[in-house]
């Protein structure tokens, strides 16, 4: 490694020339591999996948030197701990280097390490970081480079989705043109289901399409991931980048920022209202008033962005409602009886989620498995439906292509019991409150109490139930000793989030 430093230390002036005259230092890629039966396009410096490279004549890949020696997933690794001025170095010294240091995870972190408050988005990370005209970028060829680690990113970012929309008829999320609140209590607040109509009865729902946000909110900071970027911004971001997993607007505050009502009655005049459909009932997170958590979004995003596998925060319910474009869902019941869904490790006490894949990659590695997992619900949620999402249930979400959506999280009457028994015993896991609200389980009970406090009490009760049938449970299935004692006999049962 003190030789590649003390190469980069005498490269500067080749790095130099690297951004200004790119054609003139590394031979340009003229020919390309025609794409593959996927309609997946080669790869922009030629990188194969791995498997091209046993029978090949030839590969760059000795260049790197001591590089050379080390996996792939290593030499990024190693990558990671480097400058832009040390990757551009690096890269100056062959066409192999070159590649890795091109990587887009690199140059995606340094962007948002430094956040610049102004800038220009070029297309990829790499260009905006370094404010690179596409003329300006060095375009080697790599064709004999066979890496699995650089090719499949970029392979992500061009997969297909229309193959994933093929849902069979027995993983089919159920669709519902209507449905009343005492329907919901009944029969529907464990299940989820798409509601067909409702989103189009809001005032000025044409108004949710891109342009009309962008025309009157180009200079609004919106909340992308780890940036706040103008909207303006954002849209050029959303409308040219080669992202494997492309950075989804997820905003919490948009309502403010946009002067809108989620009531019934407009903030300001002209102000779009927006409301949960009337089956859900009342929010019981509302008796919170001012310190409740979190409870609403502004989504927006691509084709291919969306969320990976996760259950939503506190045990609330959500309601996902689709402006503009359509998104996928694929969703499994969530128990702690029941494993998490294929390619998602849980720990203990699921206070920590890890699916150490991008969506793409989950679909092309784990989605089979997955619509032939039992439990497995699927289905597409088009312009201006709704989806119920029910506590504790696991869901992965794509966008099929541009789309607009909003979501609010909520607590209903059917699991008021979910909500408390989440907050009482994973304290930890509460999420979404003000840092100066010290105890979320005893204000919410408190704020219950004198609210519903029918309500409260027969929860309460039902917690308090559970709690005698799981240690009767345990006794039950206690081994009694030969000695006349016993030893409790624990299986990985623990309390489940959906009741």
């Amino acid at each position: 490694m003190r030789n590649y430093t003390t190469g980069c230390e005498l490269g500067d002036r080749a790095a130099v020339r690297l951004s200004l005259e790119p054609a003139e230092l590394l031979p340009a890629n003229d020919e390309k591999p025609s794409p593959d039966e996927d309609a997946i396009p080669a790869h922009p410096l030629g990188v194969k996948p791995a498997g091209n490279g046993l029978t090949a004549s030839w590969d760059i890949r000795p260049a790197m030197g001591g590089f050379a020696l080390l996996p792939d997933e290593l030499i990024l690794i190693l990558l990671e701990s480097f400058d832009a001025s040390t990757l551009r170095c690096l890269g100056a010294a062959c066409r192999a280097l070159y590649a890795f240091t091109r990587a887009e995870e690199l140059w995606k972190a340094l962007f948002i390490r430094a956040l610049p408050s102004e800038f220009s988005w070029h297309g990829d990370w790499h260009s905006t970081y370094l404010n690179l005209p596409p003329s300006k970028v060095a375009s080697p060829d790599c064709s004999q480079l066979f890496s699995d680690t650089l090719h499949r990113p970029f392979q992500c970012s061009h997969l297909p989705l229309p193959m994933y929309s093929s849902i069979p008829a027995r993983n089919q999320i159920p669709r519902l043109d209507n449905l009343t609140q005492a329907e919901f209590d009944e029969s529907w607040a464990d299940r989820p289901f798409i509601l067909t109509q409702p989103v189009k009865e809001w005032p000025a729902f044409k108004s949710w399409s891109v342009e009309c946000i962008l025309d009157k909110h180009a200079e609004t900071l919106f909340r992308a991931e780890a940036v706040d970027w103008p909207f303006k911004t954002y849209v050029d971001y959303m409308h040219n980048n080669s992202d494997e997993s492309p950075l989804y607007l997820f905003d919490k505050n948009f309502v403010s920022k946009m002067g809108l009502s989620d009531g019934g009655e407009n903030k300001d005049e002209g102000g779009v209202v927006f409301w949960p459909p009337s089956c859900f009932g009342a929010d019981l997170f509302a008796v919170l008033g001012s310190q409740r958590p979190d409870k609403e979004w502004l989504i927006i995003g691509p084709a291919r962005s969306g969320s990976t596998f996760h259950k939503d925060p506190n045990a609330t319910s959500a309601w996902n409602a689709v402006l503009r474009g359509s998104k996928y869902w694929i969703m499994f019941p969530g128990s702690a009886s029941l494993p998490p869904p294929p390619g998602v490790y849980v720990s203990a006490d699921q206070s920590e989620v890890t699916s150490p894949l991008s969506i793409a990659e989950w679909l092309l590695n784990f989605h089979e498995e997955a619509r032939n997992t039992s439990g497995c619900l699927e289905g597409i949620c088009g312009e201006g439906e709704v989806l119920h999402v029910p506590s504790g249930w696991w869901h992965l979400v794509v966008n099929l292509s541009e789309s607009v959506a909003i979501t609010q999280n909520f607590v209903p009457r059917r699991h008021l019991r979910s909500a408390l028994d989440f907050m009482k015993h994973k304290a930890d896991q509460v999420s979404g409150f003000r840092k100066d609200i010290a105890d979320p389980y005893g204000l919410f009970v408190q704020r219950m109490k004198e609210t519903y406090p029918d309500m409260l009490e027969e929860a309460l009760l039902e917690i308090e139930a559970k709690k005698k049938r799981k240690w009767a449970e345990v006794v039950k299935s206690s081994n009694v000793s030969t000695d006349g004692g016993f030893s409790f006999g624990f299986g990985d049962e623990s309390d489940a989030e959906v009741p």
